[in-house]
């Protein structure tokens, strides 16, 4: 046949009735996550989607609300279809602040999510590492994958877990990161550049049919 071979098995997402979207800060979940997220809202339209940020107070939280109600735009599922949680613990210091945030968390179990998405658990910024540490602790019976976030720091690694993403859906991420968070726009990394970046270099390491991709870490998975 034509078709190319891989080393790679490409899988179908399951039925996702909840899911969880975990973010240290404003920005996160959309720079790491934001073209899946489109893509899941897309696919799952009836789903619940709970976005969670947890140091997102002032003028960051109202970028924050703006940035979310832009991404869960296509949530049909009525009232409480979409639930956005924003927290105001002090940005840079979460270790300090774990039993506040620990019991935060266990509030979120109400929620009983099929998928949460969260931090990349080695991520360089002590903050993203806590909410990792975290969403592990807490949710021990779902499908959880870690979303990376490119930095000052680096620290990228070598995900597992890729999802191909469309042209359009990178420039509708891409295009609300610029736009929803005018605070970050004085920094050298936050650009069109960075983003679509990694995306094009996740894109080419699973042979993403556009090109693109957003990648994932994949701690721990059970096939039925």
């Amino acid at each position: 046949s034509g078709r190319r071979a891989g080393p790679m098995l490409s899988l179908r997402w399951p039925d996702l009735g909840t899911i969880l979207c975990l973010g240290a800060h404003s920005d996160d979940i959309e720079i790491g996550a934001g073209a899946t997220v489109l893509r899941l809202v897309r696919e799952n339209p009836e789903a619940r989607i709970v976005w969670v940020v947890l140091a997102a107070g002032g003028r960051r939280g109202e970028e924050a609300r703006a940035s979310a109600a832009r991404f869960l735009a296509g949530v049909r599922g009525g009232a409480g279809a979409t639930e956005v949680l924003l927290q105001e613990f002090r940005d840079g210091h979460f270790p300090a602040q774990w039993v506040e945030i620990k019991a935060f968390f266990e509030t979120l179990k109400r929620f009983a999510p099929d998928l949460v998405l969260t931090h990349y658990g080695q991520d360089l910024h002590q903050d993203h590492r806590a909410v990792s540490e975290l969403a592990w602790n807490t949710f021990r019976d779902q499908l959880i994958l870690e979303y990376e976030i490119p930095k000052w720091d680096g620290g990228l690694g070598s995900p597992n877990l890729f999802v191909p993403a469309s042209v359009a859906d990178a420039d509708a991420k891409i295009a609300a990161l610029l736009q929803c968070f005018p605070s970050q726009a004085g920094k050298h990394w936050f650009d069109d550049l960075t983003f679509r970046g990694l995306m094009r270099l996740r894109g080419l390491e699973c042979n993403a049919p556009e090109g693109l991709a957003e990648a994932f870490y994949a701690r721990k998975v059970s096939l039925a």
